[in-house]
Order: structure tokens, then C-alpha cells, then sequence
């Protein structure tokens, strides 16, 4: 898409399809009379119009972002990343608890139904997530030290006083 627009009216942008050429500045005018004809434009073409004349607009390209950006941006995803798995963590953690006290029947010698049997087997895949998501919260936890201290040092302040120790005051000693 290429956008062109007037001299003695910049505010007007006529976009068109396709890159800067010959055929994208003849539709252009064509847009351009349309707009006139409508009342839609209200430039002042004395001296008459080409489409030679049609000034491109180029986007400006976003800035590039530093690297100290790019580190908090992550960092912030990494506490993200904790904080989701420490929810999913807590959230099963009591009933996988539950499950893991009922496990110890498998090694008793008292009988155990099948409804015992088939509750734990449902509970097996409680156990398995909350072990999972426990692992990846304790990966994410070493992870989000670097982070928060990143976070740390983005949100220190160049114009915030450094904290002196204060100076100790001597009393007169009693002799």
C-alpha cells in the first residue's frame, strides 16, 4: 500500500494499492478527482494537477527497541509466566494431597474395591499435573530471580536520594 498526499493540502492522504508507480499515481488522481467531484476535498489546484505531483508518505519505522527494553519486557513475562503457574500449583496441590494419602492403600494388605481403585486412578492424573506444574514453578522461580532483579534495576530512579547510613551521634560520656 502506498500513500500519497498534496503540497497545498498534506492533511489529504490517498492510499493506494500496490507500490510507488506511474499506475498507482494515475489511481491516485483518479481518487482524488472522485473526492473533489463529491466535495469530499476541498484543494486548491490553480495552477492544475499531475500525478508527478503527488507527494509519497512514508511510514517512519517504529524505533528499534534497546536491549534494557527488550530485558524488562522478558522479565516481565518470566513473572507472568510464575504467577500463572503458582496459581495452577495452589489450585491443585489440595487435591493432590488428597490422592497422595490414598495412594499409601496400595501397599497395605487390606482388600480394596474397584471403586477405590478406579478413584485413584482418576486421581493419578492429579498427581501427575500437580508434579508437573510444581516442577515448572520451581524452574520458573530460579528463572524469575534474574527477572525481578532486572525489574529492580529498571525501576531504581537516578533522581531518587541514595539511602546513607545516618550519622551516629556521640553523647558527651559521664564520668
Amino acid at each position: 500500500m502506498v500513500q500519497y498526499t498534496l503540497a497545498q493540502s498534506p492533511e489529504v492522504v490517498i492510499a493506494v494499492p500496490g507500490k510507488d508507480s506511474p499506475k498507482a499515481r494515475e489511481k491516485a488522481m483518479a481518487q482524488l478527482v472522485e473526492l473533489m467531484d463529491a466535495g469530499q476535498i476541498e484543494a486548491e489546484l490553480e495552477d492544475g494537477f499531475s500525478p508527478q505531483q503527488f507527494i509519497e508518505v512514508k511510514e517512519l519505522p517504529m524505533p528499534a527497541t534497546n536491549e534494557a527494553e527488550d530485558a524488562i519486557t522478558q522479565a516481565v513475562q518470566v513473572l507472568n509466566n510464575l504467577a500463572t503457574l503458582k496459581v495452577k500449583m495452589q489450585e491443585l496441590r489440595a487435591e493432590a494431597m488428597k490422592v497422595r494419602s490414598q495412594v499409601d492403600i496400595l501397599f497395605t494388605d487390606e482388600p480394596v474395591s474397584e471403586e477405590e481403585i478406579s478413584s485413584l486412578r482418576e486421581g493419578f492424573k492429579v498427581l501427575k499435573n500437580f508434579a508437573q506444574y510444581n516442577l515448572r514453578y520451581q524452574e520458573a522461580k530460579s528463572q524469575a530471580h534474574n527477572a525481578r532483579e532486572v525489574l529492580d534495576r529498571a525501576l531504581q530512579s537516578s533522581d531518587a536520594p541514595k539511602s546513607e547510613p545516618e550519622p551516629k551521634k556521640l553523647e558527651p560520656s559521664k564520668k
